[in-house]
């Protein structure tokens, strides 16, 4: 299986405390259109922390209904206990999702060994392709190059997401083992890529996904210049979008340009003025109405 190019880390829209099935449907039609390879639902930027079990599971299986095929859903099943992890990864098997997304288990901080155990077990219990999902910021611990390349050798390890912060990773990583890198982090795609990475799991694309996938595919065509005049331009995006909390920023830029409704689930909530302003600007300049 061939993971590459622009995959969107789509929002979940909320109205009235409820996920806002009628935004997310367009929210997916307007990706479509664009030409994304792929859909991500309910990773971190789909606040996944905050939607119950149920929610998390119709979330995944109205996405990949209303994509009808006609592109990849990397589904966001990932957790810190693995039995959870696997119950989640096998209902998004069962409706027929390309892929899942696996976070490092967070705050239990678990071993290398623990790490290649956990990723091993819920990739076999759900029988389909497992992203790994490497973001320290977040869970606190890093999935070491070592225990990559260890499970990089799994038949069913399709891609590593490096959220981590660090192009030289990607080249530790390549070096090493055989396995697909993403980038996590929109304001490293270019470099990443330059590097050996085969696209994004991208935030920014919620608001301008045909600029993100122009830049991956020209950065796919060996065209480095025309991609950089595209990280260029948009560069100042990569950076007021993580000014506060992802997905504070992305759903407030989403809200300004008509596309969902600003709201969110406690502890996540309002960006400060400030912050805002700068954030329209930014956008503003850029074209996004």
């Amino acid at each position: 299986m061939e993971l590459s190019g622009c995959y969107t880390a789509i929002v979940t829209p909320f109205r009235d405390g409820r996920v806002d099935y009628k935004a997310l449907g367009e929210l997916v039609c307007r990706q479509l259109a664009a030409g994304v390879t792929g859909l991500v639902p309910v990773g971190t930027t789909g606040e996944s922390p905050t939607l119950s079990v149920k929610e998390h599971n119709e979330v995944i299986e109205f996405v990949t209904r209303e994509a009808a095929g006609r592109c990849q859903i990397i589904a966001g099943t990932g957790g810190n206990s693995t039995s959870e992890a696997i119950e989640l990864s096998k209902f998004a098997a069962s409706i027929g999702v390309t892929a899942t997304l696996q976070v490092t288990p967070y705050y239990n901080k678990p071993t290398p060994e623990g790490l290649y155990r956990h990723f091993s077990a819920v990739a076999e219990a759900s029988g389909i392709p497992a992203v790994l999902y490497n973001v320290p910021g977040r869970s606190g611990r890093e999935i070491p190059v070592e225990t990559i390349a260890r499970l990089a050798s799994h038949p069913l390890m399709a891609a590593v997401k490096e959220a981590g912060g660090s192009v030289d990773r990607v080249s530790q990583i390549c070096n090493v083992c055989d396995i697909t890198v993403l980038s996590g982090d929109d304001s490293l795609t270019l470099p990443m890529m330059a590097v050996g990475a085969s696209g994004v799991i991208s935030v920014a694309s919620n608001i301008f996904p045909a600029d993100i996938v122009e830049l991956t595919k020209l950065a796919l065509a060996g065209d480095f210049a025309g991609a950089l005049a595209v990280h260029r331009r948009l560069y100042s995006l990569f950076t007021d979008l993580f000014i506060e909390s992802n997905p504070i920023p992305v759903k407030a830029a989403m809200a300004d340009m008509g596309l969902i409704a600003e709201e969110y689930r406690l502890p996540l909530c309002e960006m400060a003025p400030a912050n805002r302003q700068r954030l329209r600007a930014t956008i503003a300049k850029l074209g996004g109405h």
